[in-house]
């Protein structure tokens, strides 16, 4: 379990869990074979084999670089377009009034600096370029879903919503103040999105999620995919203890998968 440097403390809760849940040691230096959470001055060059690709988890921290993957790899998604402009982006809006339209933060979480693209909208000189935007799916009821992968294999249905009587925000994040609910089995048309999605990120045979909604029109898209490492991490707060539970197992199976014999032995899998 690789995590050094400055911002390895945001990392110190998830590698103590991951260490337990994968037998593993944390450490400061390379090893072998490294589960990346955080490196100062990072060199893939230096770090031996990763579980999680490098590649992917530098995707996964730009909406801009996962809008290209899923448009390159026909991932059903809103429609999305970047400027190097916002008079571009102004110019965009203008000409497809049918449709609303967002400005998303490209490397932020959690929906942070997110907006609907408005006339009077204005976005500093230190947002980064170029613009993403993207199309708006407005829900009578706001609500996310997600699917994990681990190993080649989807799991976890969970829905994101916002707690009744509290007031809900155009973002469905946890936190803008939504939260996850166990949402039973998966409709098949999430499911092949999901699996879409994360194959184009290159995350199906290793760790990450995806999220989803429906649109009124009926086709389930794909907003974004998610992973650990460097820049962020997958939200283990999912208000289901066996879920929980299953992330960390189904992810210590597939990192023991590439290497070997698990440590815990011929049974089922259990946290150290």
């Amino acid at each position: 379990m690789l995590n050094n440097g400055p911002g390895s403390w945001a990392f110190e809760g998830l590698a103590r869990q991951l260490a337990g849940a994968l037998w593993i040691d944390v450490s400061p230096t390379p090893r072998r074979y490294n589960y990346l959470l955080h490196a100062d001055d990072f060199d893939p060059a230096s770090c031996g084999d990763l579980f999680i690709p490098y590649s992917s988890i530098r995707l996964a921290a730009d909406k801009r670089l996962i809008a290209r993957a899923f448009a390159d790899h026909a991932v059903p998604a809103p429609e999305t377009h970047v400027f190097d402009t916002l008079a571009g982006a102004q110019a965009h809006r203008r000409a497809r009034p049918d449709q609303e339209w967002c400005l998303k933060f490209p490397t932020g979480c959690g929906a942070a600096g997110h907006r609907m693209l408005t006339d009077d909208v204005r976005v500093s000189s230190s947002w980064p370029r170029p613009l993403l935007v993207q199309e708006f799916v407005r829900l009578e009821k706001p609500e996310v879903y997600r699917l994990y992968a681990a190993g080649g294999k989807l799991f976890g249905w969970v829905a994101r919503r916002f707690p009744e009587g509290t007031r809900p925000s155009p973002w469905v994040a946890h936190a803008r103040g939504a939260r996850y609910e166990v949402a039973g089995a998966p409709p098949p048309g999430a499911v092949d999105t999901a699996r879409r999605a994360l194959e184009a990120a290159g995350l199906f045979d290793s760790f990450g999620c995806v999220d989803l909604l429906q649109t009124p029109k009926g086709p389930w898209v794909a907003l974004e995919v998610g992973t650990d490492g460097l820049f962020n991490h997958v939200d283990r707060d999912v208000g289901d203890a066996d879920l929980a539970v299953e992330i960390q197992r189904r992810i210590a199976e597939a990192f023991w998968a590439r290497v070997g014999p698990p440590p815990w032995g011929a049974g089922e899998w259990r946290p150290r």
